[in-house]
């Protein structure tokens, strides 16, 4: 497995991570542990979750958040030296009014929730989960800031953030010497390219290091749903996932998926790993998070160092997949 510097700092992260927002919330504790393990066993390092993430994301009920992180704060005891863990705060955790956003208030105790729940000491990249428009930036990054000197955080990233929102957090940063936004977390696949307009060229000149999630464009790049069929049973669609039902709506998309699987078959390529592979050597991505709620899922990009890219590749990829910008 590929590892890169994370933006302009020294920290190494698999190029391909592991996102956990299955954990406790469509998989239990036994298929969670398979999944880590296999993520592991693939070279995986990084492994990202969130404070929300469990069986209130979907029963919308708050008081059952954490539960992904209280999976994997058991499963990785005797392996944390081994990993890069990655969480975030935003979401709501409570029924409070305080129980969600970027305040002073809410950050160090979601911390502490957090710290308790993964039974570590210290993250070792603590993300705000997207843009608290009700709380100063100054606010935000100084909680944070605080974090870091405390030993509790080692590097400060956000989530759902554009260009200018990050510019002028590192504006702030810099004016008032606090820690910075070392990375962005964006969904990016062949399928939704919105961030090469403006987050990507940003990354790439100001050394943020893009995470990007969704890669798989919420499981249309696997080949599992084809044009006019039925969603396979437990999929995201099946679930009613309502972005990927927005993208199953419109009629170009599956066109597209089915001249990419097309174009990889021809090169004795998987989609999905061919897929990945593309996101990868995009430029100013450090790492693509890669969801798995089976480890078979985690299993099948065995055969991504194999898959080289080349510019001709990229050209007819690009001419099937459109960028915004394009």
């Amino acid at each position: 497995m590929e590892h890169r510097r994370l933006g302009n700092t020294g920290l190494k992260v698999s190029v391909i991570s592991l996102g956990c927002m299955a954990f406790g919330r469509w998989i239990d504790e036994k298929t969670s542990l398979q999944v880590f393990d296999a993520a592991l066993d693939a070279g995986i390092t990084l492994f990202d979750t969130a404070d929300i993430y469990g069986r209130g994301m979907d029963s919308r009920n708050p008081l059952q958040s954490g539960e992904s992180e209280a999976i994997l704060g058991r499963i990785i005891q005797k392996r944390r030296s081994k990993i890069i863990l990655a969480t975030k705060v935003n979401g709501k955790v409570g029924l409070g009014p305080n129980d969600h956003g970027l305040s002073r208030y809410h950050i160090t105790r979601a911390i502490e929730d957090s710290l308790k729940r993964l039974q570590t000491d210290v993250i070792d990249l603590y993300q705000v989960h997207r843009f608290d428009p009700d709380t100063p930036l100054e606010e935000t990054l100084g909680a944070l800031d605080d974090l870091v000197k405390q030993g509790k955080v080692r590097y400060i990233g956000c989530s759902n953030y554009a260009a200018w929102q990050i510019a002028k957090a590192h504006g702030i940063s810099q004016q008032k010497g606090l820690n910075r936004f070392v990375s962005v977390q964006p969904p990016y696949s062949l399928l939704v390219r919105d961030i090469e307009q403006e987050l990507l060229p940003f990354c790439e000149s100001e050394g943020v290091g893009a995470i990007v999630y969704s890669p798989l464009a919420r499981g249309l790049l696997t080949g599992k749903y084809v044009d006019g069929g039925a969603h396979p049973a437990g999929s995201r669609a099946d679930r009613a996932d309502r972005a990927l039902l927005a993208l199953l709506a419109k009629p170009q998309i599956l066109q597209n998926v089915c001249k990419l699987q097309e174009f990889a078959n021809e090169r004795g390529w998987s989609l999905p790993c061919m897929a990945l592979a593309w996101v990868a050597k995009r430029a100013g991505v450090a790492s693509a998070i890669l969801g798995a709620s089976r480890p078979e899922h985690v299993q099948a990009i065995e055969g991504l160092a194999e898959i080289k890219l080349q510019e001709e590749d990229m050209v007819v990829l690009d001419s099937i997949c459109t960028s915004p910008s394009g």
